[in-house]
């Protein structure tokens, strides 16, 4: 059983990104993935600062960082502002690689992403759908070591796009979702044997 992490860019309540994430997990446990739905939110990661850093890291990043380490398989929600991802993934990234000296399970920074397989699937109002924050996410995550799936989606017109239960209206939409799920999992399968 794939054990698989999702999680979105975003922490605001009515997010696109965090509905999708919703969907492409549920997708998952359907396949028969182990899914966590992790919420950013549920962090408590100060902007990143290397004199805080010097001083102690933070408990919440050592949380992410184990949490990101524990999944061979992760799918990314990116909301897209101003043609990128946003800060809050940025920072939470450049936390969890940070390498923390005095921990030696950690003094490794890219030991929480080396060889995880990722997904990315974006939402945004528009008609390109978040497509140019994954094509800057993607060399981010290259130099971090991870394997990217090769099927991507951008979910555009996203406040038309899910009805009031958060599912998506459009079999096509769900249909490319299902496919960046069932990507990623089948990379899994194969790199991980789990």
């Amino acid at each position: 059983m794939s054990q698989l992490l999702v999680f979105a860019g975003s922490t605001r309540q009515q997010s696109f990104n965090r509905r999708l994430a919703r969907v492409a997990a549920g997708m998952a446990q359907e396949a028969g993935a182990q899914v966590t739905l992790l919420d950013l939110a549920d962090f408590d990661i100060p902007l990143y600062n290397a004199d805080l850093e010097a001083r102690g890291t933070p408990p919440d990043v050592l949380r992410l960082k184990q949490a990101l380490y524990a999944h061979p398989a992760w799918i990314i929600c990116s909301p897209e502002y101003n043609g990128s991802y946003t800060a809050l993934l940025k920072n939470a990234i450049d936390w969890a690689s940070s390498p923390v000296k005095a921990d030696p399970a950690w003094q490794d920074g890219i030991k929480p992403f080396r060889g995880k397989v990722v997904g990315m699937l974006s939402a945004s109002p528009g008609a390109l759908g978040g497509l140019r924050s994954q094509s800057h996410l993607a060399p981010l995550l290259l130099l971090l070591e991870c394997w990217l799936a090769p099927q991507a989606f951008a979910l555009g017109q996203a406040g038309s796009a899910f009805d009031e239960h958060g599912a998506l209206v459009h079999a096509a939409q769900r249909e490319r979702v299902r496919g960046v799920v069932e990507q990623v999992l089948w990379a899994t399968q194969r790199l991980h044997g789990n």
